[in-house]
């Protein structure tokens, strides 16, 4: 039947063909936009076809060849701008002439519906909708017929133009891009889901709490704690290993029934779990849910005849000092840590205090080991005086840091961080040499050279190369054996009495004579001085600070001085400040004594000044 043309536009083919572009070009925009779905492609493409063909109707159908049938994916009616209306999904049974014809033309072109082929559905299909006109295009992808978009012309029939079936050739191209791309979205996020889930229990891993984390993570107001995180570890004894694959998974099958919708549950660790409430928690709610989730996992655990032991650490948003979701999920796994190496409580809420004085504190070493290396110690020296001539007799050396801003700090602000990290072996060997370089070129006096004082601590004395290290000092420097003292406290002695004995009759055979430090303030001094070759007692200053009126500090100094001269030990008084004190130490048969009425620490510049003072 002959189809007469509505419009001057529809006879200008090239104004059709530009109008057909005009319309792929902008299609081809919204569809590759990246919230645009299968379905939303398949609704714009459709009015796009609709609009561009002038058609009342379009359908993409998907085509099963072994069954001979379509079965309709979207429909879409121009009129009433209606997708997908009641009863529209159907399927049609096509037969072999319409599927052959599929896989061998770029569109099957039906100007007049009733030279489709004769299968009954079809038939039926075209007469009950009074489709006059079909412009089909096949959809394929990578060689495979994924199905047919159908154009349909209700009422009288149509001649289709050439432009018109490239453009239906190129819709059936957009439907299969549409695919595609839905396939390539499908594959990317299943990458995406697998990068942030545990592949043997589903949950979350830690890669994936920390997103959630971070996003949940905002300013508190008033009372609010914060975001909460808790952090469940799963811990094997020696003899059973790590708790098994099945174990945990079951483990995390319990809690995601205790919790619910309640929290997010994620694996963060091989044995470990962490649960992020969904709303903020007070202490004593976010404690009694991490014993929740503990006694839970650990009633199962002693079901099955494990010695697994479950521990929780609990950290709240609250304590960090920026938000950082991977600081508050390691603030939790620290409290649980805690919690199962002091074995006393099942769970323990993260102390900020506590950790913020770790934090310091490996701070402070990292800065004190740069300082060593960088030659940023320094020795200072506290003279020692004869209390009736005045006359100085020795030095104790003690340790300075000079730090970033050019404060000398004392050893007691540091010495204890250098103890715990072992950092005093080298330095206590490095003062040592340095002490004894100095303390060679102190001028005589009556033919005696001054003695230096050098502090030894515990983890030095323990050094099985401490005397290898004192010979070397002494031969390096020069210095006679017998101008060196050691000055050691009762706790570098304590550990084993018998071989701190063996290692000071060593250093006494070189020649090298030993202090006791701060004597009279540990609990069993006494005993050492009938165990322990000790040549010197330093009297602890406690005791010098209430003379003279203090009777208890006068007695004790009047009987420490009696057992000295008793046994021949020297004694030598530490903290004198005032001259009543050095009177009152006077009086007690004490000899020697240094403190700030004499001198402050000094460094041997200024120190050796003073000595050519008094020499002359």
């Amino acid at each position: 039947m002959p189809v007469r043309r509505q419009s001057d536009e529809r006879r200008d083919r090239g104004a059709w063909a530009r109008r057909h572009n005009h319309a792929l070009v902008s299609l081809a925009r919204r569809v590759w936009q990246d919230g645009c779905t299968l379905e939303s492609a398949f609704a714009l493409i459709c009015e796009t076809a609709a609009e561009t063909l002038e058609v009342e109707r379009v359908n993409i159908w998907r085509h099963d060849a072994e069954a001979g049938t379509l079965y309709c994916l979207h429909h879409y009616e121009r009129g009433s701008g209606t997708h997908n209306p009641p009863g529209s999904r159907v399927a049609l049974h096509v037969g072999g002439d319409y599927s052959a014809a599929l896989d061998e033309v770029r569109v099957i072109n039906l100007g007049n519906s009733a030279q489709a082929p004769g299968e009954e559905d079809l038939q039926r299909y075209l007469r009950r909708h009074g489709i006059g006109s079909l412009l089909d295009a096949p959809v394929r992808l990578a060689g495979e017929l994924l199905g047919v978009i159908c154009h349909e012309h209700v009422g009288a029939a149509r001649a289709w133009t050439p432009e018109d079936q490239a453009f239906a050739g190129s819709i059936g191209d957009y439907v299969a891009m549409a695919y595609e791309i839905d396939r390539r979205r499908r594959l990317e996020n299943r990458v995406r889901y697998l990068e942030l889930h545990d592949p043997h229990t589903n949950l979350p891993n830690r890669d994936h709490l920390l997103e959630v984390v971070h996003s949940a993570l905002r300013p508190m107001h008033g009372d609010d704690n914060g975001l909460v995180a808790i952090h469940l570890q799963l811990d094997a004894s020696p003899h059973d290993g790590d708790a098994g694959h099945d174990l945990v998974v079951d483990a995390a099958d319990r809690l995601r029934s205790l919790l619910g919708g309640t929290a997010t549950l994620a694996r963060v660790r091989g044995n470990a779990f962490a649960v992020l409430p969904h709303r903020h928690l007070h202490e004593t709610e976010a404690l009694n849910l991490a014993e929740r989730c503990a006694d839970e996992v650990q009633a199962y655990f002693d079901a099955r005849g494990t010695t697994t032991i479950v521990t929780a650490g609990i950290a709240f948003s609250r304590d960090l000092a920026a938000p950082s979701a991977d600081n508050l999920l390691r603030n939790a796994e620290t409290a649980s840590h805690n919690a199962r190496n002091a074995r006393i409580n099942r769970c323990e809420i993260f102390d900020a205090e506590h950790h913020r004085g770790l934090v310091a504190r490996l701070r402070l070493e990292r800065v004190l080991r740069e300082a060593f290396e960088a030659g940023r110690m320094r020795v200072h020296y506290q003279p020692e005086v004869d209390l009736h001539s005045g006359r100085w007799v020795a030095a104790e050396a003690l340790l300075r840091w000079i730090d970033e801003d050019g404060r000398c700090r004392p050893a007691q602000e540091f010495v204890d961080i250098a103890e715990g990290c072992g950092l005093i072996v080298p330095i206590g060997r490095w003062v040592l040499g340095e002490a004894c370089r100095t303390a060679r070129q102190w001028p005589r006096h009556e033919g005696l050279g001054a003695k230096v004082r050098v502090n030894l601590s515990a983890r030095q004395f323990e050094q099985a190369s401490l005397v290898n290290d004192v010979v070397a000092a002494l031969n390096e420097s020069g210095l006679q054996p017998g101008r060196l003292c050691l000055e050691l406290t009762e706790s570098a002695l304590v550990p084993d009495i018998d071989i701190a004995a063996q290692t000071l009759t060593r250093l006494r055979e070189i020649g090298v004579s030993v202090a006791l430090d701060d004597f009279g303030t540990g609990y069993s001094s006494l005993s050492y001085l009938k165990r322990l070759p000790i040549d010197v007692l330093k009297l602890d200053q406690s005791f010098v600070g209430g003379l003279p009126d203090d009777p208890y500090d006068l007695a004790i100094v009047q009987a420490v001085s009696g057992l000295a001269r008793k046994t021949g030990l020297e004694i030598v008084a530490e903290g004198v400040e005032t001259e009543s004190q050095a009177q009152a130490l006077r009086d007690a048969g004490i000899e020697r004594a240094q403190g700030y009425l004499f001198s402050p620490p000094v460094d041997a510049e200024t120190l050796l000044q003073a000595w050519a003072t008094a020499g002359d």
